[in-house]
C-alpha cells in the first residue's frame, strides 16, 4: 500500500481508506448496507492485511451505530488504525443539536469518542458548513479540542471555496489549527473539484479525502447502455442524496473506461480509482464494502498505474463545459491561469 502526506501535515495516510457507511444500518443509511461487529471485524482484518489502516466514519452514520460497531472492530488494535470521523449535522432534536457552535462540537466529539471507544480521534472533520457559527467560535472550539488531545488532525467536508478560505483566513489571524484536509466528491463522472477546490488545495495545502470514488455506485460496471439496471443496489433508495449525474454521461465514461479495461485487465472499478489516485492534490480515496468480495475488487486499484495515453482517454471521456468563470479563465486566460490538472 502507498502511504501519503495528508495536505501540508505531517501525518501519513493510505492511498486507500475504507469507509463504514455500510456500517450498523440503521435508518436510510440501511441501503448503504447493514454490516455488524462480527463482520466489520473480518473486514477491517483484510484491510489491515492490505495496509488500509485508515477508516471514516461520522456520528450520524446509521444515527452512530457506524461509529459503535467501528469502535467494536478495532479493539485490542487502535494503535494500528487512523480514526476519521464528522460532525455539524443534525444529531438530536435540541435546538443546539446541529451545526458547528462550541456547544454542539463539544457534544459531538465526546459523543464520538464514546461510542468509538477511543481517547482521540486522529482527523475530525466538519461534515458541512454552518453558516450561522462564526468562524472565530468553531476555530477556537478545534483548538481547544486539540490541545486537549481529543483531536489530532482537523478537516472540513462539502465546504465551497469561500468558505474554506475564510475558515484558513481566521485560522492564520489567531494562530487557530489549519485545516490539513477536504473530504470532497470526485469522480470520474464528477469533477466539479477541479474547478477551484483542486487549486486550492495546492495553493493552501489540503489533501483531498475523495467520498464516493465510484460515483455514488455508478462505476462499478453494472450499469451500462442498454442493460437494465442491476437489482441489487443503493442507487435507487439513495439517489435523491447522492450526486445527480445524467445517464448519457455515465454511459460515456464507461464506455471509455470499458476499452482501457481490455488494454489492462482490469476491472471497472479499478480503472476508475486508479484514474483518481493519479490526480493532484489527493491524499485517500474512501471505498466502501457491502462485503468481502467488493473490497477485495477494490484493493485491486493499486499497485499499477494507467498510462498517460489512458489518462487522457478518460480526461476526454469524462469532460464537460465548466460553469463561469472556469470555462472564462480556461479559453481566455491559460497563460497565467493555468488549471491544476
Amino acid at each position: 500500500m502507498e502511504y501519503r502526506r495528508l495536505g501540508s501535515s505531517g501525518l501519513m495516510v493510505p492511498a486507500l481508506s475504507l469507509g463504514t457507511g455500510t456500517f450498523g444500518g440503521v435508518g436510510r443509511l440501511a441501503a448503504w448496507g447493514t454490516t455488524d461487529a462480527t463482520e466489520a471485524r473480518r473486514l477491517l482484518d483484510i484491510c489491515l492485511e492490505a495496509g488500509v489502516s485508515m477508516f471514516d466514519t461520522a456520528n450520524v452514520y446509521s444515527l452512530g451505530e457506524s461509529e459503535r460497531v467501528l469502535g467494536e472492530a478495532i479493539k485490542g488494535r487502535r494503535d494500528k488504525v487512523l480514526i476519521s470521523t464528522k460532525a455539524t449535522f443534525r444529531f438530536g432534536e435540541g435546538p443546539n443539536d446541529i451545526g458547528s457552535s462550541r456547544q454542539h462540537l463539544l457534544a459531538a466529539v465526546d459523543g464520538s469518542l464514546s461510542r468509538l471507544g477511543t481517547d482521540y480521534i486522529d482527523l475530525f472533520q466538519l461534515h458541512g458548513f454552518d453558516a450561522f457559527t462564526p468562524p472565530e467560535e468553531l476555530l477556537a472550539t478545534l483548538d481547544v479540542l486539540v490541545r486537549a488531545g481529543k483531536i489530532r488532525y482537523v478537516g472540513v467536508s462539502n465546504f465551497s471555496g469561500w468558505h474554506l478560505m475564510k475558515s484558513l483566513a481566521v485560522a492564520d489571524k489567531h494562530g487557530f489549527p489549519r485545516y490539513v484536509a477536504n473530504q470532497t466528491y470526485y469522480s470520474l463522472i464528477g469533477r466539479d473539484y477541479e474547478w477551484e477546490l483542486m487549486p486550492l488545495g495546492l495553493d493552501q495545502g489540503l489533501g483531498a479525502v475523495v467520498w464516493s470514488p465510484l460515483g455514488w455506485g455508478r462505476l462499478t460496471g453494472k450499469i451500462r447502455r442498454g442493460q437494465p439496471r442491476p437489482e441489487v443496489s443503493r442507487l435507487p433508495k439513495t439517489a435523491d442524496f447522492g450526486p445527480p449525474v445524467p445517464d448519457e454521461h455515465v454511459y460515456r465514461v464507461v464506455e471509455a473506461i470499458d476499452e482501457i479495461a481490455k488494454e489492462t485487465g482490469k476491472s471497472v472499478s479499478q480503472i476508475a480509482l486508479n484514474w483518481l489516485l493519479q490526480r493532484p492534490t489527493v491524499s485517500t480515496l474512501i471505498i466502501g464494502a457491502r462485503n468481502e468480495t467488493q473490497l477485495r475488487e477494490n484493493l485491486g486499484a493499486v499497485g499499477w498505474s494507467l498510462t498517460k495515453d489512458q489518462v487522457a482517454k478518460l480526461d476526454a471521456a469524462s469532460n464537460v463545459t465548466l460553469p463561469y468563470p472556469y470555462w472564462h479563465q480556461r479559453v481566455t486566460f491559460t497563460e497565467r491561469n493555468p488549471p491544476a490538472v
